[in-house]
C-alpha cells in the first residue's frame, strides 16, 4: 500500500520510520519490460490457387529471434478450418523426426521442407474436398505463432436440383446431390466469384457454410424486387434439416474423357445406360458437362441424356438455334425415361 508522506515526515531518519509509522507498510514495485515475441510464422501468400488432381504448396515460412537457442522440439501444426469455422480438421504434425498425416489427407501431404525455418505444407492429388482454408500453428517452447493460408480450386459454379422438382433438398440432400454429379456444395466465395462473372439465378440454393443465398445480376419483380441492387440475396443460415432449397455445387477438372456418344439412333435412358457402358465408358454426370464446358470449352448442339436422368447440352459458342444470347449449359428437364429422344454423354474417366 502506498502511503503519501508529509514534509515532516521526509525529515525524519530512514531508522526510525518503523517507530514513527507502525503501520506503513514498505513495499517496493517492480517493472517488468518485454522484448515482444521471439517468434512469428508468416505466409508470402494468403491464397494459392490448383485444379483437382494437381499439387499445391501452402506456405507458411518461421521467423525466429537470433538470440533464441535451437529447439528439436518445435512442433509444426496444419489444421483445415470448416467452411463454419466452429472446429479445425487435423491435417499434418510434425516434430524433429515424428511426422504424422490425417484422414483424407494421409500419404497426400509432407513439408517442403527448403530450410529449417520451412513450415510449407505441399499437398499432393487434390481433391474439391481440399478446397478451403487451412492453418500453419507452429509452437517453439512457449513462443508460438499462426497464419492462414487459403486453397483454391479452379472450376466452376452450378445450379442445381433433381428430378423431384425445385426446393426439395435440406442440407445433407444437397451434399449428396453434388457428391451424385461428380461436385461439392459451392462456398460464398465460389457463389461470389460466379456472380461477379455473370450469374444470374433466382432459385435459393444451399451453401457449404449452412447459408441459403441466390445471385442476381439483374434485378426484377420475382427475385428480390425491381428496385433493388444487384447482388447475392441472403436468407442467412437455415434448418439443415427441415429446410428444403435448390443447392449450388462446385466442381473442377477432371481426369478423363468427356464426350458425345455418335449412335445411329435416339435412345431411352436406359438404352443410354447401356450404349455408354459397351463403349467402355459411363453415362455423364451433370458436374463433368459444367467442367468440359467452362474449362475445355466443350460445345455440343445436341440434347443428350445424363446420369441423373436430365437432359442437357452444352454451348461454348453461342449461334442461331444453339443457346443465340449466350454461352450456356442449357436444360431441357427431367423428361419420361422411356421416350426415345435424345443421345447421351458419356465420361471414360482414366488415373
Amino acid at each position: 500500500m502506498n502511503h503519501a508522506l508529509s514534509r515532516k515526515s521526509h525529515q525524519t531518519p530512514l531508522c526510525d520510520l518503523d517507530t514513527a509509522y507502525p503501520d506503513l507498510e514498505l513495499s517496493r514495485t517492480i517493472y517488468v519490460t518485454e522484448n515482444g515475441p521471439q517468434l512469428s510464422v508468416v505466409a508470402k501468400e494468403s491464397k494459392v490457387v490448383s485444379r483437382r488432381g494437381g499439387n499445391a504448396t501452402l506456405p507458411c515460412r518461421i521467423q525466429r529471434y537470433p538470440s533464441m537457442p535451437p529447439n528439436h522440439k518445435m512442433r509444426i501444426k496444419w489444421t483445415k478450418l470448416t467452411s463454419d469455422y466452429l472446429k479445425e480438421v487435423d491435417v499434418f504434425v510434425a516434430m524433429d523426426f515424428h511426422k504424422r498425416s490425417y484422414g483424407s489427407f494421409h500419404g497426400r501431404v509432407h513439408l517442403q521442407g527448403s530450410s529449417p525455418m520451412d513450415a510449407s505444407l505441399v499437398i499432393t492429388e487434390l481433391t474439391l474436398e481440399d478446397y478451403g482454408r487451412y492453418k500453419c500453428e507452429v509452437i517453439d517452447g512457449l513462443e508460438d505463432g499462426t497464419a492462414v493460408v487459403s486453397l483454391d480450386l479452379e472450376g466452376v459454379l452450378f445450379p442445381y436440383f433433381p428430378r423431384l422438382g425445385r426446393y426439395n433438398l435440406n442440407f445433407y440432400d444437397a451434399e449428396k446431390a453434388c457428391r451424385d454429379q461428380d461436385a461439392i456444395v459451392a462456398s460464398f466465395d465460389q457463389l461470389f466469384d460466379a456472380w461477379s462473372g455473370g450469374l444470374d439465378w433466382c432459385n435459393a440454393g444451399w451453401l457449404s457454410d449452412g447459408s441459403v443465398q441466390y445471385p442476381i445480376t439483374t434485378p426484377r419483380e420475382p427475385c428480390g424486387g425491381k428496385s433493388t441492387v444487384p447482388g447475392i440475396r441472403n436468407y442467412g443460415l437455415r434448418d439443415k434439416e427441415k429446410n428444403h432449397y435448390d443447392v449450388f455445387c462446385f466442381t473442377s477438372h477432371y481426369k478423363g474423357r468427356f464426350y458425345y456418344l455418335i449412335h445411329p439412333s435416339k435412345l431411352t435412358y436406359d438404352e443410354a445406360v447401356g450404349a455408354c457402358q459397351k463403349d467402355g465408358a459411363q453415362i455423364a454426370k451433370v458436374g463433368q458437362m459444367y467442367a468440359a464446358w467452362k474449362l475445355l470449352g466443350y460445345d455440343r448442339c445436341d440434347a443428350g441424356w445424363l446420369a441423373d436422368g436430365s437432359v442437357r447440352y452444352p454451348i461454348a459458342n453461342p449461334r442461331r438455334r444453339c443457346s443465340p444470347t449466350e454461352a450456356a449449359v442449357r436444360f431441357s428437364g427431367f423428361p419420361d425415361k422411356k421416350h426415345k429422344l435424345y443421345g447421351v454423354y458419356c465420361f471414360s474417366g482414366h488415373d
